[in-house]
């Protein structure tokens, strides 16, 4: 028996029809250098279809890919949406790569159209003339005529103001159908070994996350909400956040390239928002500078911070929460799964101090995402709490391949072998202790490096910790513990150690310390712990010893 229901497609399009129809009058905000600019939805509407407009007359057919090169703002968001709906394929490129990586994945990807923003075009045109398959420059937002659009084309490519595109087209573009399970976006992972690897996002999984992320156990947003999207639109699709607001009318707010501290507390004081998204190093940052200005308060407004990317330390959120009012909800997943794949919100009626053993890990998997943890010999581990095994998960938006990249390792019978080491409990919590890569086997135990770096990080003096596990000829491994501290700070490693001790075994204890004036990162912010490895093999380390 089949149902009665209408066959109405999940796609890009019509999250863009319901936005700026439904919900014409929420805006898009985007930072400027002295200010803000703003555009409604209903305006968002108009120029996304004069933009996919501007596209086909410049030969943009279904599976073509175009490449954003662009900062959080107005601009990338009408790519965002116009790309998909016209039935092409948004591929956002990492302005943070290596040239080397991003001349690759743009190959790769084989994209046909880049749209970048004014103020990276000297970035870009570093590498423009390494893109094969490109034909199509667009440049776009308020330095775009100031530009060196010299530079550009001496590479060869034709090259376009956005804005001169937008005029000449039209905004009743006639928007084709598209299949819900056709590509609707691309982003490659930010893998520190090899090349990064593409994952195709289809318009169904696209809105399906978009309605995870709008759900009470996640972010829970309405039209009353005011979204600032930290965490960059290239980075698995900016968390979800960018489609989650416009299905719901959530006006967003987009800090362009205005990323430090200070201009970000400004913005939010100026824009109010109400829910906001990044890595910790930027939470760790905004912490240290509120904690410098009493005068600034965002507790008014801003009633939740979705934090991930990388371990989010109790201690981070335990600051903001008792110092500044502010609430912090540990999210996880990785570009493989969209990202958001669970939440860390406390089971209900736990209270007090026990909260942080839930809000310490991962959380529970969102409705549309199921998981599982698996032994050596892959044989699947009990969810009792106490197994610790690899995670592997399957649901409506995780990914099932790489685009034009064999890797069956990461694949097997229908789940995704997600490198990270952990534990599910009875009631589907999720605690990751590693990567697996990164995770210490000491005299055949194995030692957390994220469980010692968020217990570093709960020192009053330390800003930021990292540890890797180095040779040792009796132990095999042992942890190195490179450590920033705040400014000012001076702290031993004995005193580190014993301050440790509190709450790790003393076997686990690192016996290796060095002090570093920051923690390097991959490209979208995770600590890069192979370039620690690498200064310690090389020697550049000062590292002291307390046994």
């Amino acid at each position: 028996m089949r149902s009665t229901m209408q066959d109405y497609p999940l796609t890009v399009g019509a999250i863009l029809r319901h936005g700026s129809g439904v919900h014409g009058d929420a805006q898009v905000v985007t930072a400027t250098g002295d200010g803000s600019r703003a555009q409604s939805y209903a305006e968002l509407g108009r120029r996304a279809a004069r933009l996919a407009d501007a596209l086909r007359s410049l030969g943009v057919t279904g599976d073509d890919r175009v490449g954003t090169f662009q900062w959080n703002n107005g601009e990338h968001l009408e790519a965002y949406f116009a790309v998909p709906s016209m039935g092409a394929v948004l591929h956002t490129l990492n302005i943070r790569l290596f040239p080397d990586q991003l001349t690759y994945i743009a190959n790769h990807a084989a994209d046909k159209v880049v749209v970048v923003d004014g103020s990276l075009v000297g970035l870009l045109a570093q590498q423009l003339p390494t893109f094969e398959t490109v034909e199509h420059v667009l440049v776009a937002g308020p330095e775009a005529a100031s530009a060196d659009l010299d530079r550009l084309r001496s590479s060869g490519k034709q090259v376009h103001l956005y804005e001169e595109l937008l005029d000449a087209a039209d905004e009743s573009f006639a928007w084709p159908d598209v299949d819900e399970l056709d590509a609707a976006a691309m982003c490659y992972t930010s893998g520190t070994t090899g090349n990064p690897k593409g994952v195709v996002y289809s318009h169904r999984s696209s809105y399906l996350h978009s309605m995870a992320a709008c759900m009470g156990v996640a972010g829970g947003l309405t039209w009353t909400d005011r979204v600032l999207p930290i965490v960059p639109m290239f980075h698995a699709n900016s968390w979800g956040l960018a489609y989650a607001s416009v299905m719901t009318g959530a006006s967003l707010l987009m800090p362009d390239r205005w990323l430090q501290a200070e201009p970000l507390c400004r913005f939010m004081r100026e824009t109010r928002p109400t829910v906001s998204g990044a890595v910790p190093t930027v939470w760790n940052e905004v912490l240290s500078y509120l904690d410098q200005h009493e005068d600034v308060d965002l507790s008014s407004h801003l009633r939740l911070v979705l934090c991930g990317g990388s371990a989010v330390p109790v201690s981070l959120q335990k600051a903001l929460g008792e110092r500044h009012g502010i609430s912090m909800v540990q999210a996880w997943g990785m570009t493989e799964t969209s990202p958001v794949a669970s939440v860390a919100r406390p089971p209900a009626g736990v209270e007090g101090e026990d909260v942080w053993h839930y809000r310490g890990g991962q959380g529970r998997l969102l409705p549309g995402v199921e998981g599982r943890i698996v032994g050596d010999s892959g044989e699947v581990l009990p969810a009792d709490g106490s197994a610790v095994g690899e995670m592997e998960v399957r649901g409506a938006w995780v990914t099932a391949a790489y685009y034009r990249d064999d890797d069956p390792e990461r694949f097997h019978d229908g789940w995704l072998r997600t490198g990270d080491v952990g534990r599910l409990d009875e009631l589907g919590y999720l605690t990751l202790t590693d990567r697996s890569k990164d995770v210490i086997k000491s005299g055949g135990e194995w030692i957390s490096s994220v469980e010692l770096e968020n217990a570093l990080m709960a020192h009053p003096d330390v800003q930021e910790a990292a540890v890797v596990g180095i040779p040792d000829e009796k132990w095999q491994e042992r942890p190195l513990a490179s450590v920033v501290l705040r400014e000012g700070a001076r702290v031993e490693p004995a005193e580190l150690r014993d301050f440790l001790a509190k709450s790790v075994a003393r076997w686990q204890l690192p016996d290796a310390w060095a002090f570093i004036d920051a923690v390097p990162r991959t490209s979208v912010g995770k600590f890069d712990k192979k370039v620690i490895r690498r200064w310690y093999a090389d020697g550049e380390l000062d590292v002291s010893r307390a046994d």
